[in-house]
């Protein structure tokens, strides 16, 4: 008989605060993706805490009393892991792992480590690498816990010292020889893209685990890896895609996330290259997600970041055979409607309807609930681009409903 796999979940608990930059509700959303985040690392979350605060507290975070609740809980429950919502900086960690003895882990930390887990390539694994020693560099002397003599003064100086700096050159020249690295495979894929010719090129954008690679899957027909999960894709995968007769090439990217570390934007920067070279973007949104517009917002914010955010642009609304809303009473006059009651419909009445009705689609991709409708607008946008390229090609590839009417014949 085949033994049961058992994975052991490490015991962690999150920490974040309300500030007046950030309501009560917004961080119990952040705190919602921050255990999605630990799952997918591999945690379980046992608790939460949160802390109401004008700005975080420069010295521990969160206020000295609630770190030592913190402290305690960790104590009494055997808690491995803490994890903090925001990026801490390198004295918060250092003054946190005094008092708390256990991991200390920001969110940076925890995409970061989601992101080797799924490195597959030597060039993710690279890109991953680079991105953990430029976080782990100002971060350095606090790991080193074991020397004591770090303090300076008299009979304070020696090998303490020097071995924190042999660490930070070690790490130094590291970052060198991987940014050479990235470099030498940057070429590698400009040169990749370049023999590509003159195809029209399709990128799908978006925030994680909307069903980009779903998508890629079902209009491709290709095997990218699928997970619900975040991040599953970090590798770009470029396939050549043919609707009716036309060709054109499509690839799925990296998937965005809200607060995510400028050190990832940086090291990502060549697998992000596929966005700035393509001719057409494919902004997939989960609409069923109650947080679908601050996603939205996130991926614009990175494709401005990356200077694409000019680009001809098609929303992609996905998941809408999970799309539930939420429903009021008859005989209740208490409870305001928000757009978390909107239905479908309605939404499309929105500001959806101010994208054009070519630009707005709604779709699932894993049913393939309305994809007759979304490969047409997708063969439309491809077609009109590729004949102000060749416009000679115009009579090669008609328009959609000519080329099924040619097909039935």
């Amino acid at each position: 008989m085949l033994e049961k796999e058992v994975i052991n979940f490490e015991r962690t608990v999150i920490v974040g605060i309300v500030t007046q930059n950030q309501s009560e509700e917004k961080l119990n959303e952040y705190l919602d993706e921050l255990e999605f985040l630990t799952f997918t690392a591999g945690g379980e979350v046992i608790k939460r805490f949160s802390q109401k605060m004008e700005r975080p507290n420069p010295k521990t975070f969160v206020g000295t009393g609630k770190i030592d609740e913190i402290n305690l809980f960790v104590v009494e429950n055997k808690i491995s892991t803490v994890i903090f919502d925001d990026e801490l900086t390198p004295s918060q960690q250092k003054n946190i792992s005094r008092i708390i003895d256990c991991k200390i882990l920001d969110r940076t930390n925890l995409i970061l480590d989601i992101f080797a887990q799924r490195a597959e390539t030597s060039y993710a694994r690279t890109q991953v690498e680079l991105a953990q020693c430029i976080y782990l560099l100002p971060r350095l002397s606090g790991l080193w816990t074991h020397l004591e003599r770090q303090k300076g003064g008299i009979g304070m100086r020696g090998p303490g010292e020097t071995e924190i700096e042999t660490d930070r050159r070690i790490v130094r020249d590291r970052i060198s020889l991987l940014k050479d690295k990235i470099k030498t495979i940057d070429k590698q894929m400009s040169i990749q893209r370049s023999n590509r010719g003159a195809m029209v090129r399709v990128a799908l954008v978006g925030y994680t685990n909307v069903g980009k690679s779903t998508l890629m899957n079902a209009i491709g027909k290709s095997d990218v890896f699928v997970e619900n999960k975040l991040f599953a894709t970090l590798d770009t995968t470029v396939r050549k895609v043919v609707i009716k007769n036309l060709p054109f090439l499509l690839s799925d990217t990296v998937g965005f996330i809200r607060k995510l570390p400028t050190q990832l934007v940086d090291s990502f920067k060549s697998t992000l290259d596929e966005v700035r070279e393509a001719d057409l973007l494919l902004h997939v949104v989960d609409i069923s997600h109650p947080d679908f517009e601050d996603h939205i917002d996130s991926v614009n914010k990175t494709l401005q970041e990356i200077k694409s955010n000019d680009k001809p642009t098609i929303m992609v609304f996905n998941k809408i055979d999970a799309y539930k809303h939420l429903t009021i009473d008859e005989d209740d006059l208490i409870t305001e409607r928000t757009r978390k009651h909107y239905t479908l419909n309605e939404w499309k009445q929105t500001w959806m309807s101010n994208v054009g009705e070519d630009n707005a689609l709604f779709i699932s991709a894993r049913n393939k609930e309305n994809f007759e409708e979304f490969r047409e607008v997708v063969y439309e946008a491809v077609r009109q681009i590729h004949i102000t390229r060749f416009p000679y090609n115009k009579f090669l590839y008609p328009d959609y409903k000519d080329a099924i009417e040619k097909e039935e014949e």
